[in-house]
């Protein structure tokens, strides 16, 4: 097995309960589900991006040109990788794999900076002449949220820092995106929407995690329009299909639905963090701000093993990079789900 490429889908089995993977489980609101059904009678026709590019723009107050429509926000790494030519490639560890395996798979050579638990960054542990960065905010698996301004302080001329955001609408008011940030010198009223960005700033977003499409392969990229249109010259001709397209459009506007889930994840989090605290030998490592807790505990893989006997199935830490056999990711789901995690959590802790 190749950690980098081990993801939560591959914990799964049937008739376990899934506390394995970042995807909201919760049935499709028919604002959203009525136009992909609708969109059904559309599928003669090659796919559009125009309207939902235009959503996604107007979402970030950027300009269309700068956004790239992607098959999952997965898909976004690899074209990197692909368009890319980075002398020094850093990734910041622990993080979501994909980054890593993809660059890797295309030759790149990748050196990686590990944080340390609670999984605070600091910009002087990236090196200086490293000309892309990619790092998660928040970050797949310890649910750490970085500040913004501790991101922007990574940027410089001649370096793409790419900023993993796959899971920021899991935050209420999303206080630490990038998405739509600019340069504070720059003219705001300037005539070229794409002026004064952040230099080489590369932002990824999903909508598969709290929509619960991680089905439909539906994400997006923020860029540079020169960057965009490179890599819109590598990837595949209709990349994105036509519901993956509706969805984009539609959950784009859907601003005040997405801002009430992200409060009812945060306090199903909140309940699940205060359940665990409750547990000798279980320990919440860092602040989690997303929907998944990062767990330090003793034999953590025989444990995961002993709770898939009971039925439930939690997310292995170990092929994370700087991670190791003691820890456990764990989504964030209703207090029912949580309590009933929790009684069975507590017979097996050791």
């Amino acid at each position: 097995m190749d950690p980098l490429r081990h993801h939560g889908d591959t914990e799964l089995r049937p008739g376990l309960v899934d506390l394995a993977v970042n995807v909201r489980t919760a049935p499709h609101p028919e604002w959203l589900s009525g136009p992909l059904l609708s969109s059904m009678s559309e599928l003669a026709a090659y796919p559009d991006q125009t309207r939902a590019r235009a959503a996604i723009a107007a979402r970030h107050g950027r300009d269309p040109r700068e956004v790239l429509l992607t098959a999952g926000a997965a898909q976004a790494f690899t074209l990197l990788a692909q368009v890319l030519r980075p002398r020094r490639a850093v990734v910041v560890h622990p993080q979501f794999t994909e980054p890593e395996a993809a660059l890797a798979a295309h030759g790149h050579v990748v050196e990686r900076v590990v944080l340390r638990p609670p999984f605070i960054l600091d910009p002087a542990l990236v090196p200086g002449d490293a000309d892309l960065v990619i790092i998660g905010n928040p970050t797949n698996p310890t649910s750490v949220l970085h500040p913004r301004g501790v991101l922007r302080a990574l940027a410089r001329p001649g370096r793409v820092l790419v900023v993993d955001e796959a899971f920021a609408d899991t935050v209420p008011g999303e206080p630490e995106s990038l998405a739509g940030d600019r340069n504070p010198a720059a003219d705001p009223h300037g005539p070229d929407p794409a002026a004064g960005r952040i230099p080489g700033l590369v932002v990824i977003r999903s909508l598969t995690k709290t929509w619960g499409l991680a089905g439909l392969r539906i994400g997006y990229l923020l860029a540079d329009p020169a960057l965009v249109r490179a890599m819109t010259e590598v990837q595949p001709l209709w990349p994105v299909s036509t519901p993956a397209l509706v969805a984009a459009e539609v959950c784009a506007e859907a601003a005040a639905a997405e801002e009430r889930i992200a409060h009812e994840i945060a306090a199903d989090r909140a309940y699940l963090v205060a359940r665990l605290a409750e547990l000798p030998g279980i320990e919440v490592v860092g602040t989690p701000t997303s929907s998944f807790v990062l767990v330090r505990t003793p034999g953590a893989l025989e444990l995961r093993e002993r709770l898939i006997a009971r039925g439930f199935v939690v997310r292995r830490g170990d092929t994370f990079p700087g991670l190791g056999p003691d820890w456990l990711r764990i989504s964030v789901r209703d207090t029912a789900v949580t309590d009933a995690f929790v009684d069975v959590l507590k017979n097996e802790v050791h």
